[in-house]
């Protein structure tokens, strides 16, 4: 919580060296004019933005909100003994369950 009342700067320190890593890579890529493994072209054009992508962040961010949790350590949060991340495990199988149910009927 002290992270969303500006007490604690960490997290958003973290996030925004990875978007400086993240377009710095990019220039750097696009500028050498790199290719992948096999030789081909990188294409770096961008996708066109759809109300899904703000859909879908919103649903993360409320579960997110909701856990406090990032998704990514549940694992590593039960084997530590936090049995709470057992509810951000259940939530995290619920929506790819949602998800399957519903990918064919969505514009991808």
């Amino acid at each position: 919580t002290k992270m969303f009342r500006f007490q604690e700067p960490y997290m958003y320190l973290v996030m925004g060296s990875a978007v400086l890593v993240g377009i710095t890579s990019v220039l750097i890529l696009k500028k050498f004019k790199v290719t992948s493994f096999t030789g081909q072209s990188l294409d770096f054009t961008g996708k066109i933005e759809t109300k899904g992508f703000v859909i879908g962040g919103f649903i993360f961010g409320v579960g997110w909100a909701i856990t406090g949790a990032c998704p990514g350590p549940i694992f590593s949060q039960i084997g530590a003994g936090e049995w709470p991340a057992l509810v951000t495990f259940a939530g995290a199988i619920a929506g790819a369950l949602s998800y399957r149910a519903v990918r064919d009927k969505l514009p991808h």
